[in-house]
């Protein structure tokens, strides 16, 4: 089993940055590919950014991903922040096929 919590999410203002930390306990040998996902009011869970073991990265623009590997901690910087990137953001993780969830943390952007 592996428990994901994220943190670092709160209220930003158009055009400001956040940084989400994600840290990985319990059973975490052989975590592949971890990511970061979003679901926004009245909307699907989407795709954010995803690293894998090697660090390679996919993620959206203004977004970086980055793995501190013997942390076993991820980042999310998001940059240059919209009302459109508000929602609930939530930490996952592949183990062998399964994938792992955090609870989420609350980004909101407002004036």
């Amino acid at each position: 089993q592996v428990h994901l919590v994220e943190s670092g999410g709160g209220l930003v203002q158009p055009g400001g940055s956040l940084r989400l930390s994600c840290v990985a306990s319990g059973n975490i040998w052989q975590i592949n590919d971890m990511g970061w996902y979003r679901q926004a009011p009245g909307r699907e869970r989407e795709l954010v950014a995803e690293i894998t073991r090697l660090g390679n990265t996919d993620n959206k623009s203004r977004f970086t991903i980055s793995r501190d590997t013997p942390k076993n901690t991820i980042y999310l910087e998001m940059n240059d922040l919209e009302p459109e990137d508000t929602g609930v953001y939530y930490c996952t993780a592949n183990q062998m096929g399964t994938w792992y969830w955090g609870q989420g943390t609350q980004v909101t952007v407002s004036s």
